[in-house]
């Protein structure tokens, strides 16, 4: 038989554990955030039943390799024949305007093609933000290393033309045109242009970008 001694010892011994215990269990709560380690995003592979490509299967043919921008202090220009010429910052791109996913095959005068998810917001509504002229017929993009292109307004507003931040659900690697890349559907992969800085509206239909004017098609309409 235990003693009265030693039951009230055994009893407050179990309560000491037990606050220790709580204690631990409340410090280790509170500071797991501290050591938590953010484990990669998964990239999508499958859309409401259609296999996706995988930003893997891309082929790296920049002109003058993957660019590395600053998000932070990144300006996206929307400039030329509009009323309101705008810089927007990274964050003012994608949460002051409408997302849109879509799936879109991106095909390349090379020989490949990938199809991805897209996600990303309208030029359109950039364009419309920045009140382009009914003059404008053409909208030329560049982008950070010095690369260019053009479409029709037309395609662009009746199309619902995206630039996305978004492929299979990941943001953009730098390889594949962070922040921004154009997803120019039905047309060739020298007009869907990555690292996007400047659209300028125009009424200047013979511009040429960079392969176009090295002789590749204004078009590029796929066949």
């Amino acid at each position: 038989m235990y003693s009265r001694k030693t039951l009230l010892s055994t009893i407050l011994l179990l309560a000491i554990i037990s606050v220790v215990a709580l204690i631990g269990t409340w410090i280790w709560t509170n500071s797991a955030t501290d050591g938590t380690k953010t484990l990669n995003s998964v990239e999508i592979r499958e859309y409401k039943g259609q296999k996706l490509g995988s930003i893997a299967d891309f082929r790296e043919n920049s002109i003058k390799g993957p660019q590395n921008i600053d998000n932070n202090t990144y300006r996206l220009v929307v400039a030329g024949l509009v009323e309101n010429e705008t810089a927007y910052g990274y964050t003012d791109v994608i949460e002051g305007h409408a997302h849109y996913e879509k799936v879109v095959t991106i095909n390349c005068v090379e020989g490949w093609s990938v199809t991805i998810l897209w996600e990303g917001v309208l030029v359109k509504d950039l364009l419309r933000e920045a009140g382009y002229n009914s003059s404008a017929t053409v909208v030329i993009f560049y982008a950070q290393d010095g690369y260019s292109t053009s479409l029709p307004l037309s395609y662009i507003i009746n199309n619902n033309i995206l630039i996305a931040y978004k492929m299979n659900g990941l943001v953009l690697p730098p390889e594949r045109g962070f922040p921004f890349q154009l997803v120019a559907e039905s047309k060739y992969g020298y007009k869907w242009i990555k690292w996007i800085t400047k659209i300028e509206v125009s009424n200047d239909s013979s511009y040429l970008g960079y392969w176009e004017s090295r002789g590749f098609s204004n078009n590029a309409d796929l066949p």
